[in-house]
């Protein structure tokens, strides 16, 4: 005859799978020529924003220098190993590591981002011109790592395009102040990314 004890734990168990089932999270991963491909694309956005935050052309005649991560993607959490206590040091937990729910959330950042953008170059801008040239080649890159680094089907992140909308008013130095804002938030968050790609590239969480 079989325990209560043994029952209660077969019970957590087959809920536990019944739920990391109902979430569809997928299970694959990136192949090591794709995970290559993008760490560098990943690289180039991070210089190419920086190189962005350089510009006199976004933040021009802005004197804040405030932050601000609109993604409500949690990368930073689901990107990092997961730290234990021992003997008073923090050790790191590597099979804590789920690389395919660190690169959704990349990937929900990225979809935030993407759409945020393209609404913004659709707003009306002090500088068009400007403006389009500056922030146009750091769209493409975001869309190119949407297409070839996504292990989510298509559209999953369309919602982002319906709230980033609403981001922008009609007057140009506010749009531009929240971007610039914005723009900050997303240097220290492509940092964050690019710490985490180096993390899967190495493949120390497979062992």
């Amino acid at each position: 005859m079989r325990s209560h004890g043994w029952d209660f734990a077969s019970c957590v168990l087959l809920l536990t799978l019944s739920w990391r089932t109902s979430t569809a999270v997928p299970l694959r991963t990136l192949s090591a020529e794709q995970c290559e491909h993008c760490s560098l694309l990943f690289k180039s956005l991070l210089l190419n924003v920086t190189e962005l935050l350089n510009s006199d052309v976004l933040c021009f005649g802005i004197a804040s220098d405030k932050v601000a991560v609109r993604s409500s993607a949690e990368t930073v959490a689901a990107c990092a190993p997961i730290l234990t206590q021992s003997s008073g040091c923090m050790m790191q937990t590597k099979s804590s590591f789920s690389e395919s729910e660190c690169l959704r959330n990349i990937m929900e950042d990225l979809a935030h981002y993407a759409a945020a953008f393209q609404s913004y170059l659709n707003s009306t801008l002090r500088s068009p011109e400007e403006e389009v040239a500056l922030l146009s080649p750091t769209l493409g890159i975001i869309q190119s790592l949407r297409k070839n680094c996504s292990l989510m089907p298509n559209g999953e992140n369309d919602s982002s395009e319906k709230d980033a909308a609403q981001m922008w008013g009609n007057d140009t130095y506010s749009n531009r102040q929240e971007m610039c804002k914005m723009m900050r938030g997303f240097y220290v968050r492509t940092i964050t990314i690019n710490r985490a790609m180096g993390y899967i590239s190495s493949g120390d969480h497979r062992k």
